[in-house]
């Protein structure tokens, strides 16, 4: 039985919402996240999740995710991928991930009983949610990143030296793969990674394959449950005629670092990431002042005036002035009145390893990550 349930359709925005808030930027397109759960529950199935500790200590979880580029396809790109037959996709992004789950599952020979997602965003949270439906087993309550994050070590496996293969993947043509060893992460990432712009676009995998006690000495417990809640409180915010980006910055302790309007959109799709910066001219309070972000899937970095203001791990989350509705880098358009708030970086990340693997010198800039709390005190 399920610790949380939804069901309706605005239960489950407001829980994809929330998991698109904690996505800064990344972790899927959040209609698709919807339509992973609304297909569900129109089919009568249960839709929730449960807490860790209804997991038993020697269950065996599995973590499924979307590994590839969100970047939407460019004509040229179609019709290349016309030339190899990938015309016809029979795999939606919950039933990729369901799959790699399965044959994961088949390849090692054992049984699974939960699943646990990789990351919080607007489909790669819903995804495994839907997965474990399909398959018959929950979801728990927590995920390994507690934002979502393009390269697979900038998670809490990684920073515990868990293992993370072998991975199975499944795309959405049909194509299955296992990585069966590999001699780290990053060789994990950048294989599977190709494997994914082989069929241009997203495959579902799954990998992770842990124990009960070691999934529970390894998730981030509870961020199931708080991005339903911010959803919810976003919503509500709108609905009483309040301030909902006051509102996020209030509840959440964090700090809104600039208002304005999106002037310029440059982005690239290489290598199975979705690459670009975003710019904004300042209004109001922060009229005068010119706003970049970098980001790699997810926001990164952030510059006032040329000069950085917060980084990753700390997060970036892009969203509408008037509505509070966060944006999907994909989905985030020039024109766009939008407000940056910034968050501090969970207490997982807190920490050197990750900050290796996750702050600005990993994605190659000549600065250090300071907290965003000395940032502001020093501004």
């Amino acid at each position: 039985m399920s610790t949380k349930k939804l069901t309706t359709r605005e239960e489950v925005e407001d829980f994809v919402r929330g998991c698109t808030f904690f996505g800064t930027g990344g972790g899927g397109l959040p209609s698709n996240g919807i339509d992973s759960l609304m297909s569900e529950i129109e089919k009568g199935n249960e839709v929730g999740w449960v807490d860790i500790s209804e997991i038993d200590d020697d269950a065996i979880t599995v973590c499924p995710f979307l590994m590839g580029s969100i970047a939407p396809h460019t004509p040229e790109v179609i019709k290349e991928m016309e030339g190899f037959g990938l015309t016809n996709p029979v795999n939606k992004e919950k039933e990729r991930l369901a799959k790699a789950v399965a044959e994961l599952a088949k390849y090692m020979g054992v049984k699974v009983s939960a699943v646990v997602p990789i990351e919080l965003g607007g489909a790669n949270t819903p995804g495994p949610l839907a997965a474990g439906i399909l398959n018959g087993i929950p979801c728990v309550d927590g995920d390994y990143t507690g934002r979502a994050i393009p390269e697979i070590l900038q998670t809490t496996p990684y920073i515990a030296g868990k293992k993370l293969w072998p991975v199975a993947s499944v795309d959405e043509f049909g194509n299955v793969c296992f990585i069966d060893q590999a001699i780290n992460y990053r060789m994990v990432e950048r294989i599977g990674k190709l494997i994914a712009s082989g069929a241009y676009g997203l495959a579902g995998q799954a990998g992770f394959l842990m124990t009960g006690k070691e999934m529970k000495e390894t998730i981030i417990p509870g961020t199931l449950t708080e991005s339903y809640e911010v959803g919810k409180m976003i919503r509500e915010a709108r609905e009483s005629n309040l301030n909902p980006v006051e509102e996020i910055v209030n509840k959440l302790d964090g700090y809104l670092l600039a208002k304005g309007v999106v002037t310029n959109k440059e982005t690239k799709d290489e290598l199975g990431y979705y690459w670009g910066v975003h710019t904004i001219a300042g209004r109001e309070e922060f009229e005068g002042n010119t706003y970049k972000i970098w980001f790699k899937n997810e926001n990164h970095v952030m510059w006032e005036n040329d000069k950085p203001i917060i980084t990753s791990p700390d997060m970036i989350v892009i969203v509408n002035s008037k509505t509070g509705e966060p944006y999907a880098n994909p989905i985030l358009a020039i024109g766009e009145e939008v407000s940056v708030i910034g968050l501090k970086a969970r207490k997982e990340f807190q920490n050197e390893k990750a900050i290796g693997v996750l702050g600005p010198r990993y994605f190659g800039f000549d600065f250090d990550y300071v907290p965003i709390d000395e940032r502001i005190k020093n501004k």
